[in-house]
């Protein structure tokens, strides 16, 4: 598929920048650079076992799946976790510390850098299904169903791998004790700069 400049509408053509191939304009500064989306992905910990929801979208219907999902551009992961909990299981989630950072290669589509946390419900919430998902069920360790993504099956291995440590890289927090975030703000960034790396 073609792309074309933003700047000028001319289409994009191959060009070696930084000892990569990128699409760049022939008449002005534009390069198009094909950046990894980021994600999420909470292990939500409950006494008996681990929170999952069972997909109502694809890819992945029918399947489990930790919750989370896709960073805003102006929100910090962590809120974007926190989000996608109350999104997707109905539950007020506080990411407590990290389980790790993991790129996803793709072909047909941008890759993802994951970031994985360890989380706790928030003041006794109670997961539900959310709209993504058919349901939503707590799993011991030791009978997990087959997940939607290898990625979070990941995830996983390396949460049950690496238990929970003392001082084990904790999130910032604000005041009260929940992740520092904003909400999303509508402001635009202006288009003058147009490498974003």
């Amino acid at each position: 598929m073609g792309h074309f400049c933003v700047i000028c509408g001319a289409p994009l053509e191959p060009r070696i920048i930084e000892g990569r191939e990128v699409e760049a304009c022939p008449n002005d500064t534009f390069i198009l650079w094909h950046d990894p989306k980021v994600s999420t992905a909470v292990v939500v910990e409950l006494e008996r076992g681990i929170v999952l929801g069972r997909r109502a979208i694809e890819p992945g219907y029918g399947l489990w799946c930790l919750p989370g999902g896709f960073v805003n551009d102006d929100e910090d992961p962590a809120a974007a976790a926190a989000r996608e909990c109350l999104e997707e299981i109905n539950a007020r989630v506080e990411p407590t510390s990290l389980i790790g950072v993991y790129h996803i290669a793709k072909s047909a589509a941008p890759s993802m850098v994951v970031i994985a946390y360890r989380g706790r419900l928030v003041d006794g919430d109670r997961p539900s299904a959310g709209a993504e998902m058919l349901e939503v069920g707590v799993f011991e360790l030791d009978s997990l169903p087959e997940f939607a993504f290898p990625s979070h099956r990941t995830v996983v291995a390396e949460y049950i791998k690496f238990p929970a440590r003392a001082g084990a890289a904790a999130l910032p927090t604000g005041a009260a004790g929940a992740p520092r975030a904003a909400a999303p703000s509508a402001r635009r960034v202006p288009r003058r700069q147009l490498r974003t790396r």
